[in-house]
C-alpha cells in the first residue's frame, strides 16, 4: 500500500472525529465532561461500548491468538454474560441510587477515606496500564508497516496519536466519547467482515464453505477438559465472569458511559443489549483468526513469531489493496478507541477522587475547568511514557498480558467491593492500602509455585478471583466489631 494513501485515510478519519468533537463539545462544562449531563441515548452508548470493549486487543490480538488457544476464548466471553448480569442488577442500581460521578466515591461512604483513595488509585494504575497496552498494540503495527518506511521514530508516532486524542476529547469528554465510540465500533466490525469476504474470494470458496472449513478444523476447539490446562473450561468461564465485573463494573471508564444515560432503566437496557451482542461479535473475530491461519497454510505464508502480527501481515502484504485499506481504517479506529475514553475516565477519576474537585466549593467553574485541563494533559504524558516503555519489554500476546495484569491490579477492587456489598462490617480503614498491596504480591508468589504446591495445577486468568478472595479475607481480619 502507498504510504500516502494510508496518510490520507488517517487524516480523513481524524478529521471526522474532530468534527464530532466540535459538535458535541459546544456549551460544555465539567458535568458535560464527566457525565454528559446524563443525556446520552442508551442505544448509542450500548453500540459504542461494543467497540470500547473490543479495542485493538480484540481487533489484532484475539485473531492471532487462535493459533495457540483455538476458540477457547469463547468460554471467557460466555462467562462475561454472567458478569454483566451482576453489573446490571447489583452495581448499576447502587451507582444510580448514590448519584455517583466517580464510582469509587462509594468506597468512601462505605469504609472511609483510605479505602476510597485505594480504590481510585488501583483503577488509575489498572487503566493506565490497560489503555497503554491497547494503544501500543495498534500503534506498533502502524509503526512497523507504515511509519518505519518514512523514518519516523516510534515515540513520535505515539506522541502524535495521544495529542490528537487529547485535543478532540479536551472539552466534550464523555459526551464526545459516546458518539465517537459508535463510529469506531462500526469501522472495526466492517474491517473484519470485509476481510473475511475478501479471503473467501481469494480461496475461491463461498462463505458457507469457508464456515464449514473453519468448524471442521482444529481451530474450532471450544473447550479443554483437562483441569490442569491453562484454559480448562470452568476456569475460563468463571474468569470471564469476574473479568467482566472488574473490567466493566468496577472500572470508571466503562461505568462513566453507563452513568451518562438518562436513568437506571436506560443504563440496564444498555448493559443487556451490549452483552448479548458481544457473543456474536467476538465469535466473528475468532472466526477471522481461523480464516487467517487457513489462508496462511494454503498460500505458504510464514506465521510471524508474535501472533499479534498475523492479521496485519496478511492484510497488508498478501491481500489486495482493498483488504489493506479496510484493515488500516479498522486499525485507526481501534487506536483511537483504545485511548480516548480511557483518558477521559482517568481525568475524571484523578480530578474527582484524588484532587477532590467536587468538594472545593469555593472554586468557580473556570478554575475547575483549568484544573481538569492540566490533569488531562498530565494523564496523556503518562500514557505516552508507558506505551514507549512497553515496546521494550513486550514478548507475548497482548490479550494474555492484559488479562494477567488485570488479575493483579483489579483483584483488590473486587475484594473490597464484594466486602462492602455482601457484609455489614466496617473495617480499620487505615490498613486497607497495605492489604491492597499485599494481596497482589501474595498472588504473584503463588503463581510462581502453584505447580509444585497444587499437584500440577497452573493458575491462569482465574488468578483474579484468588486475588479478590485474599483481599476479602484480609478485610475480615481487619474488620471492626
Amino acid at each position: 500500500m502507498s504510504p500516502y494513501l494510508i496518510l490520507a485515510i488517517f487524516l480523513a478519519y481524524t478529521s471526522m472525529l474532530f468534527m464530532v468533537g466540535w459538535i458535541t463539545s459546544r456549551k460544555s462544562d465539567n458535568q458535560t465532561f464527566f457525565l454528559g449531563n446524563r443525556q446520552s441515548p442508551w442505544y448509542v452508548v450500548a453500540y459504542g461500548m461494543i467497540g470500547a470493549s473490543l479495542s485493538g486487543v480484540t481487533f489484532i490480538s484475539i485473531p492471532g491468538d487462535v493459533g495457540n488457544t483455538h476458540f477457547s476464548y469463547m468460554v471467557i466471553v460466555i462467562g462475561y454474560l454472567a458478569g454483566y448480569a451482576v453489573i446490571a442488577n447489583v452495581l448499576l442500581p447502587l451507582y444510580y441510587r448514590l448519584n455517583l460521578t466517580s464510582i469509587y466515591s462509594y468506597l468512601g461512604e462505605r469504609f472511609g477515606f483510605w479505602s476510597y483513595k485505594t480504590g481510585a488509585f488501583f483503577f488509575i494504575i489498572s487503566r493506565i496500564i490497560g489503555a497503554s497496552f491497547r494503544m501500543f498494540l495498534v500503534v506498533n503495527v502502524l509503526q512497523l508497516f507504515v511509519f518505519d518506511a518514512w523514518g519516523i521514530p516510534f515515540w513520535f508516532t505515539v506522541v502524535l496519536f495521544i495529542i490528537l486524542i487529547m485535543l478532540y476529547t479536551f472539552k466534550g469528554g464523555i459526551r464526545t466519547i459516546v458518539w465517537t465510540d459508535m463510529l469506531q465500533t462500526t469501522f472495526m466490525l466492517l474491517a473484519v467482515i470485509v476481510t473475511i469476504v475478501l479471503i473467501a474470494g481469494d480461496l475461491q470458496v463461498s462463505l458457507r464453505e469457508l464456515f464449514n472449513g473453519v468448524m471442521e478444523s482444529e481451530y474450532s476447539q471450544l473447550t479443554y477438559f483437562d483441569w490442569q490446562h491453562k484454559h480448562f473450561y470452568l476456569k475460563d468461564f468463571f474468569a470471564g465472569a469476574f473479568i467482566a465485573i472488574v473490567m466493566t463494573g468496577l472500572d470508571q471508564d466503562m461505568m462513566q458511559k453507563n452513568l451518562s444515560c438518562r436513568n437506571l432503566k436506560d443504563a440496564k437496557k444498555n448493559m443487556y443489549w451490549m452483552s448479548s451482542m458481544l457473543v456474536p461479535v467476538n465469535f466473528i473475530f475468532l472466526f477471522l483468526g481461523a480464516v487467517l491461519y487457513i489462508f496462511a497454510a494454503k498460500n505458504n505464508v510464514s506465521i510471524p513469531a508474535l501472533s499479534d502480527d498475523l492479521f496485519p501481515a496478511i492484510a497488508l502484504q498478501h491481500m489486495p489493496s482493498l483488504a489493506g485499506v479496510t484493515f488500516i481504517i479498522g486499525l485507526i479506529a481501534a487506536a483511537y478507541s483504545s485511548a480516548d475514553s480511557a483518558m477521559t475516565a482517568l481525568t475524571t477519576s484523578f480530578t474527582v477522587d484524588i484532587l477532590g474537585i467536587t468538594k472545593r466549593l469555593s472554586w468557580d467553574e473556570k478554575k475547575r475547568i483549568r484544573l481538569r485541563y492540566v490533569v488531562h494533559m498530565c494523564i496523556a504524558l503518562v500514557i505516552i511514557l508507558v506505551i514507549i516503555g512497553f515496546r521494550v519489554i513486550n514478548d507475548q500476546s497482548v490479550i494474555s498480558t492484559l488479562f494477567t495484569l488485570a488479575g493483579y491490579t483489579y483483584g483488590p477492587l473486587l475484594g473490597i467491593y464484594a466486602f462492602g456489598l455482601f457484609t455489614r462490617y466496617r473495617v480499620k480503614d487505615r490498613f486497607v492500602p497495605f492489604l491492597a498491596v499485599l494481596s497482589p504480591a501474595l498472588c504473584y508468589v503463588i503463581s510462581i509455585v502453584d505447580r509444585q504446591l497444587l499437584n500440577g495445577y497452573n493458575f491462569g486468568f482465574e488468578l483474579l478471583i484468588l486475588n479478590g478472595l485474599i483481599t476479602f479475607s484480609g478485610l475480615l481480619i481487619i474488620r471492626r466489631k
